[in-house]
């Protein structure tokens, strides 16, 4: 298929700038993929679409800030930004901007004793870079000195810390926040917790797998970036009765959807407790084998998120549903209205 087979029109003032207040009074699209139909709701109605016994799966991975500002010895003392994705070995792997000023050995200066160091520059641009000390340490000064790296199209900055950030949010390790988990209030959560819905955790840390554009014109030429990946014990184990039982697994976001497939295809078909980096490109064709419902909020044109959302629903039936929410006025991508895919 090609990347303009998943393309549609969204006039700007539709692309969310700020998360609906209260969260949970965002509107909600639920599309039914059994009788071909779609209803729009709150997400605060949420409990009416989910039975007892369903398993909510949320990425508790946490957003730290990754978009650093930092000058190298040149004549100029030219300013660089860089933007950490995630630790390889003892290395980071980073994005450097204007990239034409970095080679092998550029060191770009952030703040006293924190300085990047880089020892590659990959074909693609991307680096590896050292700043001589531990994955932890690293983050807690990114965190000091840095800012949230918000995606293009939002224009304003965060007024709190909470702004861009789940509720649930605990792993420190993303670059972006799984943004489906935005909607789900601890308010709404403790409700469909009475109602007998069950939460389960998992761990996918956003990097460039999740928010790289697809570049090629066929989308199966697009190379999908690796992301570091935990189910625990638990997760594998509850999913596994679920499951067994006949009781839905429902995945609020394509973060956490692509750990538990990714997994699911590491441990041979079935969810395992698992550990590791995931790479998985799920493409209209693709047997899901673990999620059986999906919240996710509305994707940007021809992205790998709209691919999965479209592997998951149909194609038709997803690019349908976006025309209707759009002509429906709903709000779209990080901070925008949600959808509901059973």
């Amino acid at each position: 298929m090609r990347t303009s087979d998943f393309d549609y029109e969204l006039p700007e003032r539709l692309i969310a700038q700020k998360p609906a207040s209260p969260r949970e009074s965002a509107k909600l699209l639920v599309i039914d993929r059994m009788k071909d139909a779609l209803k729009h709701a709150k997400v605060r109605d949420l409990p009416d679409f989910l039975k007892a016994g369903d398993v909510l799966v949320v990425n508790v991975s946490k957003v730290f800030k990754a978009r650093l500002t930092g000058k190298i010895d040149d004549a100029k003392k030219s300013e660089i930004e860089l933007f950490l994705v995630r630790p390889e070995g003892k290395f980071w792997r980073a994005l450097g901007k204007p990239g034409r000023k970095l080679e092998h050995g550029s060191e770009i200066r952030i703040a006293r004793g924190f300085v990047a160091k880089v020892q590659w520059k990959d074909a693609d641009g991307s680096l590896l870079v050292d700043f001589g000390m531990p994955k932890d340490e690293v983050i807690r000064k990114a965190n000091l000195h840095g800012e949230v790296p918000l995606p293009p199209y939002i224009k304003r900055k965060p007024r709190t810390p909470a702004e861009y950030q789940t509720a649930y949010a605990k792993t420190v390790g993303s670059v972006a926040a799984p943004t489906a988990g935005f909607h789900l209030t601890k308010a709404l959560m403790a409700k469909l917790k009475r109602k007998g819905v069950r939460f389960l955790e998992v761990t996918l840390h956003v990097g460039l797998g999740t928010f790289m554009p697809i570049r090629s014109e066929k989308i199966d030429e697009h190379r999908m970036h690796a992301e570091q990946v935990e189910i625990p014990e638990k997760t594998a184990r509850e999913i596994l009765r679920a499951k067994v039982e006949g009781r839905r697994v429902v995945a609020v976001g394509t973060t956490a959807l692509r750990a538990l497939e990714g997994a699911a295809e590491r441990c041979g078909g079935k969810i395992c407790a698992w550990h590791g980096d995931v790479d998985l490109f799920i493409t209209p064709g693709y047997r899901f084998r673990v999620v059986d419902a999906l919240m996710t909020n509305f994707h940007l044109p021809k992205s790998t998120l709209l691919v999965l959302v479209s592997a998951f629903a149909g194609r038709e039936r997803v690019l349908r549903a976006y025309r209707e929410a759009v002509k429906r006025k709903y709000r779209f991508f990080s901070y925008g209205d949600a959808s509901l895919i059973a």
